[in-house]
């Protein structure tokens, strides 16, 4: 059998209708197949690889610590180089009041960890999140998602839980003192990018603090710099209670976390001890590299380049089917008319090369999230690929 069919014999499968795309090598922007096919990754494996693929630095930050230990013990109790120097890193990009890290796998991880952690804290139930809404795949991360169609096959599911709309004022009275937390995509991924006012963003801010609601900012696809700032919340001027991250802050590998201030954090140590625990979060090597991403974005300065390049993006993606652009900064979604005239454009655009994508809950608009480390020129050739793909179809 060859890998195409040992992937669909033996893999376990999420659709009917895989990509299927074999890659064999990947560098930079670019994936390779077995027979030569090179394509340009304009999603970044969902968000994921910030930095690009196997950027040297952080290969090299992998092997370092590959020559020193893997695996040693569950998170949290011995003293780690790779955990203690990321958290740090990860504390000096925030505001003082966020200075304690709790490393997992995985963004689902990351939201359950908060969502613990609110209830424990405020010693409330209930929960808060928006109307298409995407935290994850786990079950209390599904229950905070805010689309029925992925959930119902799924039910029951927590208990507790209340759906605004993102960016709607008057909901904000949903909001009171038996409210745990409101979770919130500060940039909503999966709906489309969708991006809420500054006023909106303070105002929820201001509800959360007269009720005593922990505000818990989702930044597993908007963060490290993907918005044209380390944090998207910083382009609204809050802070929130708990951070939680994943995606991009791993330079490729797997990793999570959130984050919160050190008397938040510390409920989760009595009343039970060990009151969140996890065996590989905080893994050495994928700690290793989150550092190296993190020391790459500011040394190379990619985020003070994502809205010259986001900008080029929407120069150059002009075409009467494409009835708008989205975005926050290099967090991209062009809208067609349907999914139906979108589907055969994506398909398109792979035959010539370009990987791009739709939404969860918007599937009649493009996904365009290319890594940060994208060029001008690349820019230009993958939009002239896109706009080939709609014009042939």
């Amino acid at each position: 059998m060859n890998n195409r069919q040992l992937f669909l014999s033996h893999l376990a499968q999420t659709t009917d209708f895989p990509l299927m795309i074999e890659v064999e090598k990947a560098e930079g922007i670019y994936l390779y197949g077995p027979k030569g096919e090179k394509y340009i990754d304009l999603i970044s494996g969902i968000g994921v690889s910030n930095v690009g693929h196997r950027h040297p630095k952080v290969l090299k930050a992998i092997h370092d610590q590959l020559d020193k230990y893997l695996h040693l013990m569950v998170y949290g109790e011995y003293v780690q180089t790779p955990q203690t120097l990321l958290a740090k890193a990860l504390c000096d990009s925030l505001p003082s009041h966020l200075d304690n890290v709790y490393l997992v796998n995985s963004g689902s991880e990351a939201i359950e960890g908060a969502l613990k952690l609110a209830k424990r804290y405020t010693n409330r139930r209930e929960l808060i999140s928006c109307v298409d809404a995407y935290h994850g795949s786990s079950h209390g991360s599904l229950s905070v998602g805010g689309n029925e169609v992925f959930k119902r096959a799924y039910r029951p599911l927590l208990p507790g839980i209340k759906h605004i709309f993102y960016g709607s004022f008057s909901d904000l009275e949903k909001i009171t003192s038996e409210t745990a937390a409101v979770v919130i995509e500060t940039i909503q991924g999966e709906a489309g990018i969708r991006v809420a006012c500054r006023e909106y963003f303070q105002a929820l801010r201001k509800r959360c603090d007269e009720t005593g609601t922990l505000l818990i900012l989702d930044e597993i696809q908007a963060g490290f710099g993907r918005t044209g700032k380390f944090w998207a919340f910083e382009h609204f001027e809050i802070v929130p209670d708990i951070l939680v991250c994943a995606k991009g802050m791993g330079g490729g590998m797997p990793i999570g976390a959130f984050i919160a201030n050190k008397e938040v954090m510390g409920v989760f140590k009595n009343n039970p001890l060990l009151g969140h625990i996890t065996t590989f979060g905080g893994h050495p090597v994928s700690a290793a590299a989150s550092l190296a991403t993190i020391q790459i974005l500011l040394e190379e300065k990619l985020i003070e380049q994502v809205e010259a390049k986001a900008n080029l993006f929407k120069k150059l993606l002009v075409h009467p089917k494409i009835n708008r652009f989205r975005n926050k900064g290099l967090m991209m979604a062009l809208e067609f008319e349907s999914f139906e005239v979108l589907k055969p454009i994506i398909d398109r655009a792979i035959e010539l090369g370009v990987i791009t994508d739709w939404f969860l809950f918007c599937d009649d608009s493009m996904r365009i999230a290319p890594p940060l480390i994208i060029t001008e020129e690349q820019i230009r050739a993958a939009c002239t690929v896109i706009l080939r793909a709609i014009d042939e179809n």
